[in-house]
């Protein structure tokens, strides 16, 4: 693990380990990453200036007239890359993106999570992120080609990812992510590695990073893994769980001795801004036309809009309050999946429940029953909405937020809702196996 706070300390680490390349990252509209690697000799004048790019061929970026951009490395973030080795080593470092004349590129995520980020910490609070991974591992061999047929918490021998996963952790570890648990998921030959809570921009780099050393290391073992929400027909999708919390200072702001749920006012606000405009992100939160084949009843997935403490079936669920333990007083946002922008997902998360502080949204009472065993009446009787059933349906609703507006800024929000609305047109055209093998015997 490195620990760099400058441009100078990038300089002298780059100097004294002998290193051959720095690699810079960002990521697109859509949260892919994007890389180019920098010489020792180019760092320099790199870190002070940025190094340009052509920013037309990156999604979402800027149009071909516009396309010049300038990527400013975030020294902070600069770490070694485990699987490049030690002799003549590869780092890393995040960017910034920028305009040519140094200021920031309003179509990178990065700045937008930034710009929410403020907005919470004009209001007095630091928001932290801690989110749940869960993947699939598969055969090198294009298909879906399960290694394993282990559920929920197995260990050897119908664990055959464990291997993967250790070294997955010591990779992350090396690089300054500290890792909680790891564990079989419920479906065949799925995982799940769960990162300590940080504050949310650390966060979403974190995220980030993770998904590329998951990948990595499955490669390097001859086995693919993806963050695909369903890859798998009949078995449970990934989603990636989020925890978040708000602090003031040191105290955390969700906190409330006094109530019988342990939740302070703040705490209840945020939880009704997300509830009430949870219709409204789910695009941004699970971005593919795949992710609304995960978000159904009987897999584990949230659909139904409510709250909860011990329920799973909820969207939102609060941990149990275990005496001493203030600082642990969270939300776990379930809804989400792991192939989402993580700077995005966590801009209009925070901005949903900073709206609902704002305006004092109230928050009903927690329903602790199975909602999927509710009827539709009894549903609508006690008032539960669900997140919409397709991306179709998701991105119509996103189209009218002014809320994901103000938290995206103009240019994302845009090119957002441009870019899924091409994806829903060629899915909704694309003539499926289903339909082949349903439909041609008998038309």
């Amino acid at each position: 693990m490195i620990i760099c706070k400058t441009a100078e300390d990038v300089k002298k680490i780059v100097k004294d380990k002998n290193v051959s390349f720095v690699q810079f990252w960002f990521v697109d509209v859509l949260g892919i990453l994007k890389s180019f690697a920098v010489t020792p000799p180019e760092l320099e004048e790199g870190l002070t200036e940025g190094m340009g790019f052509d920013g037309s061929s990156i999604q979402g970026f800027a149009r071909i007239e516009e396309s010049d951009m300038i990527a400013k490395p975030d020294p902070k973030t600069f770490q070694f890359l485990p699987w490049r080795g030690t002799d003549r080593p590869v780092g890393r470092v995040f960017c910034d993106i920028m305009n040519p004349d140094g200021t920031p590129y309003e179509g990178d995520p990065r700045y937008a999570l930034k710009r929410v980020l403020k907005k919470a910490a004009d209001m007095g609070y630091t928001y932290y992120t801690g989110p749940e991974l869960e993947f699939f591992y598969f055969e090198n061999n294009g298909k879906p080609s399960i290694i394993d047929k282990g559920g929920y918490f197995d260990a050897r021998p119908l664990d055959k990812g464990s291997d993967l996963r250790r070294d997955t952790i010591f990779a992350m570890q090396d690089m300054g992510i500290q890792v909680e648990y790891s564990h079989h998921e419920v479906a065949p030959s799925q995982h799940e590695i769960d990162m300590r809570y940080d504050d949310a921009l650390n966060m979403a780099d974190k995220t980030m990073t993770m998904r590329m050393v998951v990948k990595e290391i499955a490669r390097q073992h001859g086995y693919y893994a993806t963050f695909m929400p369903k890859p798998i027909f009949g078995e449970n999708g990934s989603g990636m769980h989020v925890h978040q919390s708000l602090f003031n200072g040191k105290r955390n702001a969700f906190y409330d001795a006094g109530d019988k749920y342990h939740l302070s006012k703040i705490g209840k606000s945020y939880i009704a801004g997300i509830l009430k405009h949870a219709r409204e992100i789910t695009a941004v939160l699970n971005q593919w036309v795949n992710s609304y084949k995960r978000l159904v009843p009987g897999y584990e997935a949230p659909v139904y809009i409510s709250w909860a403490r011990r329920n799973r079936s909820a969207l939102i669920r609060v941990p149990m309050y275990k005496p001493g333990k203030e600082k642990a007083t969270r939300i776990e946002f379930r809804s989400p999946d792991p192939s989402c922008n993580p700077y995005l997902a966590f801009a209009v998360m925070l901005a949903a429940g900073l709206r609902g502080i704002e305006q004092n949204y109230p928050l009903a009472e927690p329903i602790e029953e199975d909602i999927y065993e509710f009827t539709p009446e009894k549903r609508r009787r006690m008032k539960i909405d669900e997140l919409p059933g397709n991306l179709f349906e998701a991105v119509s609703l996103v189209e009218k937020s002014q809320l994901v507006r103000e938290a995206l800024g103009d240019h994302i929000f845009n090119k957002f809702i441009e870019n899924k609305k091409i994806e829903w047109d060629r899915y909704r055209i694309h003539v499926t196996e289903y339909e082949l093998e349903k439909y041609l015997p008998i038309m």
